[in-house]
């Protein structure tokens, strides 16, 4: 059940909004280190856009004998392909 913030949690939000990262105080508040249970793309959803796309048919192949999702693989790989090459022109 998502309860709504009373006016001074309202207050006390506002006020961390309008502050800095670096200024607000996470001392007590554990860092995590485990990160093993973490789910990935649980909050992040992008919007996705139907295209129409060619593929040579090996390629197709392979991706769909890897089961279910083929098209959630070819995103991920696409977006590895872009991630690394965005690092790539970061480090350069």
């Amino acid at each position: 059940m998502n309860k709504q913030p009373d006016s001074k949690q309202q207050r006390e939000l506002q006020a961390l909004k309008r502050m800095r990262d670096e200024d607000i105080d996470l001392s007590d508040i554990p860092e995590i280190t485990d990160w093993s249970r973490a789910v990935v793309g649980r909050f992040y959803r992008p919007i996705k856009k139907p295209v129409t796309v060619r593929l040579d048919a090996d390629v197709l192949a392979w991706l769909q004998s890897q089961g279910q999702g083929y098209q959630t693989r070819i995103n991920r790989l696409l977006r590895d392909a872009m991630e690394h090459k965005t690092a790539k022109k970061k480090r350069a």
